[in-house]
């Protein structure tokens, strides 16, 4: 017969591998063929495939924490607890032998957005998934930081010749001292779960020294640290130092310590003496030129730069190509560039706005459910949300697609000329409500001429629902 087994204990050291052990061994002595999944603290390992679990007879789940079973719904399922799986693995597999095992129906049940997510995240590209956990993460920390920011700014800033100044010792000030506490944390956040992306749980603090390294020139005598392509390099390569650690064989005496004291101290110290020693440096100097040409864009530059983030925005509307452009602004807010993301903010909302003007203007071109989609994909601008364009693209993306991006990048063109800045990473009217916005009358303005064009293109282009093929 062929089993598959989890085991898992609370602490996830000494009896999670213990089980694993005694079950395997009993198992070949019975002839029979097992592979066990461990849930310990160092994460999973040698986990089950679908084809794994596919092949059993039979599922031993030996675990003092809760375990998922979904996975095993119409296979033979026996929960006992991991001293079990220690002491009387025989008598175990014994009860399999003996068909005195019930198969586990489950229960069908819609899926929740976190488990969607998750199935949708399987799917992609892991280098993008891996750096969507870090960003996903990081963002919290540049909302915190720009818009305590920016308020402090707006609110306790005297104008003087120097621009906006905070009183010392006034409560702005401390507001202002907490904003940038925030942003502090920024880029060990973003490596630090890319590594926990890549190598679970002990990723995790290997991943924050190295992040913490990058952003800190002087470990590695820059003027300027390497900023956030710096963190997520850091990210990347603590990620995959720990896993080739974790796959490492050790003693079974040695696997209690590996994930608290050996796989920390030997990865983080790997990628500080990697950064230290070789690529701090380098990577500081693309930072370094990266800020003097944004330093130094005019005219055409900006242009350019606004029409291409503009239209990357609008693409794949909440994909990978917008998550890129999104990424790269949200990240400039702490880098002191916040007028990168004022045209980004722009652009975000434009789609489903435009979409949602466009079927107001041309009721004719659009079926009941769609104008039905378009007061929704209005609210959904309004906070900004770009996925509320989704629907209309994917039923006609030739027409649609076009559309969205060429008002984009329309808004996003105006908004970087009038020096448009969003001080946290989000768009949409909303940002604006939360005075997280510079040169406010520029900024809807910019958005109301985006989505006047878009929705002018996309009814041009699209023919009454009656003769539409």
């Amino acid at each position: 017969m062929k089993f598959v087994a989890i085991t898992s204990c609370p602490n996830g050291i000494a009896h999670t591998y213990m089980a694993a052990e005694k079950l395997a061994k009993a198992a070949e002595r019975m002839g029979h063929e097992m592979k066990v999944e461990t849930q310990g603290s160092i994460g999973v390992e040698n986990e089950l495939t679908r084809e794994d679990i596919e092949q059993a007879d039979g599922v031993i789940i030996a675990a003092d924490k809760q375990v998922d079973k979904s996975r095993f719904r119409g296979k033979r399922v026996l929960e006992v607890s991991v001293t079990d799986g220690i002491r009387r693995p025989e008598e175990l597999i014994a009860r399999f032998e003996q068909n005195e095992v019930p198969v586990y129906e489950g229960v069908e049940k819609l899926k929740s957005v976190a488990e969607a997510k998750k199935e949708r995240n399987e799917k992609q590209n892991p280098i993008y998934r891996n750096l969507m956990n870090g960003v996903s993460y990081m963002i919290p920390f540049v909302v915190i930081g720009g818009l305590l920011i920016a308020l402090s700014l707006a609110i306790g800033g005297e104008p003087t010749a120097k621009g906006l100044v905070i009183p010392e010792g006034s409560i702005w000030n401390r507001i202002l001292d907490v904003g940038v506490a925030s942003f502090t944390f920024m880029v060990p956040i973003l490596s630090g779960f890319i590594a926990v992306s890549i190598a679970d749980r002990p990723g995790l603090a290997p991943g924050m020294v190295g992040g913490y390294i990058a952003a800190n020139g002087s470990f590695y005598g820059s003027d300027a640290g390497a900023g956030f392509i710096g963190g997520i390099i850091a990210g990347f390569l603590a990620g995959y130092i720990v896993k080739a650690i974790k796959r490492i064989r050790v003693p079974q005496m040695i696997q209690p310590i590996m994930p608290i004291l050996v796989i920390p101290i030997v990865s983080s110290l790997l990628v500080a003496a990697s950064f230290i020693f070789v690529i701090g440096q380098p990577i500081a100097g693309i930072m370094e030129g990266l800020t003097s040409w944004l330093n130094s864009m005019q005219g055409a530059s900006k242009v350019v730069l606004a029409m291409v983030l503009g239209a990357m925005i609008a693409f794949d509307m909440g994909g990978p190509v917008n998550k890129v452009a999104f990424l790269f602004g949200s990240a400039m807010i702490a880098e002191g560039h916040a007028n990168i993301m004022g045209p980004i903010a722009v652009a975000i909302c434009i789609p489903p706005l435009g979409l949602g003007l466009a079927t107001l203007l041309g009721k004719a071109k659009y079926t009941d459910e769609e104008r039905e989609a378009g007061k929704a994909a209005l609210a959904m601008g309004l906070v900004g949300i770009t996925e509320g364009a989704i629907p209309f693209a994917a039923r006609d993306p030739l027409r649609v697609i076009p559309s969205i991006m060429i008002g984009s990048m329309v808004g996003a063109v105006i908004a970087m000329l009038s020096n448009v800045a969003d001080h946290v990473p989000h768009g949409g009217p909303i940002v604006a409500v939360f005075r997280a916005v510079d040169n406010v009358p520029m900024f809807f303005i910019s958005i109301v001429i985006g989505m006047i064009v878009t929705a002018l293109l996309v009814n041009a282009v699209k023919k009454p629902v009656d003769v539409e093929k």
